[in-house]
């Protein structure tokens, strides 16, 4: 069979007829991801029975769209940063969740707490993608979904802590922030130390009245927060060295779910 009579058929599935140049774009991805070394164009269309200009042009658009990524130097493809990400908010917010939703369920029993995970969601905001909440009889329920400023709360101050902002910016987005009770920004600054110092940080009733949380932030395999997952309970609920040691709770938990879900 020669090359046009291959494309052909790769552009033909048992639900009909398919666009050729989307199969083959398909077929080059799956190539990329399945082998073990970049690639040069000419094997890449040999290996596919491609005609090597389609399949040229293709791996441009593919490079252009950050799919693969192209080594000038020895004139090879491999899967790009593009195609990472777009995989990986799939499995993010799909399978990952799940997988993690025991551990959450049995934190928050032990603890009796509400166990959430906040992920960035932009650059001046946090999301809620996940709440589980102590099985007792009173207890406190979060909405999924709901958004906060990125530097509220005790995951809050986690996010801040990695963010390299000069005193001025910081403060400006500070100010913005609507407190539930007084907060000096001076004594923000130094939760903000205390959270990049010990992993952990600790928000007693300024995000809600009546509310305390405490967060530490879970890290991918390149060491940066990709969620902050937090314990919230009722104001005296734990406090002191109580409170301390549910911040090194925590702080396991933040451990274990960045080996679970990295």
């Amino acid at each position: 069979m020669d090359t046009t009579q291959e494309d052909e058929t790769a552009g033909r599935s048992s639900s009909g007829v398919t666009v050729k140049p989307v199969v083959n774009a398909v077929r080059i991805l799956r190539f990329l991801t399945e082998t073990d070394t970049p690639e040069r164009a000419a094997d890449i269309a040999r290996q596919l029975s491609i005609n090597p200009s389609t399949c040229f042009n293709i791996l441009r658009t593919l490079a252009a769209e950050d799919m693969v990524a192209f080594d000038p130097a020895s004139k090879t493809y491999s899967p790009g940063l593009g195609l990472a990400k777009l995989v990986g908010h799939l499995v993010t917010q799909g399978q990952r969740l799940d997988i993690a939703r025991p551990l959450l369920q049995q934190f928050a029993a032990r603890f009796h707490v509400t166990v959430t995970l906040w992920r960035q969601m932009g650059y001046d905001r946090i999301v809620l993608v996940s709440s589980e909440a102590s099985p007792s009889d009173l207890r406190i329920d979060m909405a999924i979904g709901q958004r906060l400023p990125i530097f509220m709360g005790a995951s809050g101050r986690l996010f801040a802590a990695e963010v390299d902002l000069d005193p001025t910016a910081m403060r400006a987005a500070f100010d913005k922030i609507r407190w539930a009770r007084p907060l000096e920004f001076d004594e923000y600054c130094q939760q903000v130390q205390f959270a990049k110092e010990h992993q952990w940080a600790i928000d007693d009733g300024y995000f809600s009245a009546g509310i305390m949380a405490i967060a530490a932030p879970v890290r991918d395999r390149a060491g940066a927060i990709s969620f902050a997952v937090s314990a919230v309970m009722f104001r005296g609920q734990y406090i002191g060295a109580d409170a301390d040691k549910l911040g090194g709770e925590v702080r396991k938990l933040a451990d274990k779910l960045s080996n679970l879900l990295f």
